[in-house]
């Protein structure tokens, strides 16, 4: 039984004061209706109505339901009466801050599910590892891995970043797979270093309870993302990367996850937008889109390297 359904119907069985005009008004069998309010009586375990041949009455407990029917129906058609208006209303321009690999892998590809339920925005989307100032440069919000250290920003958490190891198949056949953070010692590593500190970035692992953070020496440092994963699948050493994006490349046969008991922890993935009192209708629906669409992305969740991931742990082998 759809209940919102037979609450509707109920309503109007009462308001009509009769089954055969309100299955008339409804456009339904005057069967299905008397069946849905018997469903509902059955399910409530109450007598809603009483019947006569002439005309129905509603019971005290049938009153009380009715007045509550009344109510929910109403807010109901108030928040999608609020929510249409609110898409219809979502026109315009907005800069959208995103990297290289995300915007590539993730938003690139659902864009056309978001511009057909909002066709009035107009998106200018920035691909990017470079730093950037939201405000200065006139950029609505941005998606961001790590943690927030402008507080002139809000930010809205959407899920984590996990990081995986990984090396293509033909370092591996050369130098063959490390067994324990300790063996990168003797490996190449790919290194990242920020664009925005110039600070080559520690590799970081843990595994029941034992800690490993170092640097690793290698032939190369890079600080773009889209260099970094090229490096990578080129053989060149072993590398950290988001999970999204090994991901592709493992399904392309380009990289490979090594070190599977050991764990980088993961990063905590943000919407960040500047601190205002409103924010506007096209830039919230945006940000509600993005929100449900990490959600519910395959990569993002991990769900077709793992299954269902725990919040802290990546188990890829």
């Amino acid at each position: 039984m759809d209940k919102l359904h037979a609450m509707e119907v109920f309503v109007r069985v009462v308001e009509a004061g009769a089954f055969t005009r309100a299955a008339a008004s409804l456009r339904i069998p005057k069967a299905t209706a008397t069946t849905l309010i018997q469903s509902l009586e059955a399910g409530l375990g109450v007598k809603l109505l009483n019947r006569t041949t002439r005309r129905i009455a509603l019971t005290p407990d049938g009153a009380a339901y009715y007045e509550r029917c009344v109510a929910l129906l109403t807010e109901l058609r108030e928040t999608e009466d609020a929510l249409k208006r609110t898409h219809a209303s979502a026109r315009g321009r907005v800069r959208v801050e995103v990297s290289s690999l995300m915007a590539r892998l993730v938003i690139i590809p659902a864009l056309a599910d978001f511009f057909e339920r909002y066709p009035g925005i107009q998106l200018e989307l920035g691909c990017s590892d470079r730093p950037v100032d939201l405000i200065e440069e006139g950029v609505d919000c941005a998606v961001w891995s790590g943690e927030l250290a402008d507080s002139s920003l809000i930010s809205r958490r959407v899920g984590l970043v996990h990081v995986a190891t990984c090396a293509a198949p033909s370092y591996l056949a050369r130098h063959g797979r490390p067994q324990h953070p300790r063996d990168l010692k003797e490996h190449q590593c790919i290194n990242y270093f920020s664009p925005k500190t110039g600070k080559t970035l520690d590799w970081d692992f843990s595994k029941d309870g034992e800690r490993i953070q170092s640097p690793f020496q290698g032939l190369i440092a890079i600080n773009d993302a889209n260099g970094y994963l090229a490096a990578a699948e080129a053989g060149l050493g072993v590398a950290q990367i988001p999970a999204f994006v090994l991901k592709e490349s493992m399904d392309r046969g380009r990289l490979e996850p090594v070190l599977g008991e050991w764990f980088s922890d993961p990063v905590p993935l943000q919407v960040v937008y500047p601190q205002r009192q409103h924010l506007s209708n096209k830039v919230r629906v945006f940000v509600d889109w993005i929100t449900a669409l990490f959600a519910e992305h395959d990569a993002i969740q991990l769900r077709s390297l793992i299954g269902t991931p725990t919040p802290s742990r990546l188990r890829v082998n």
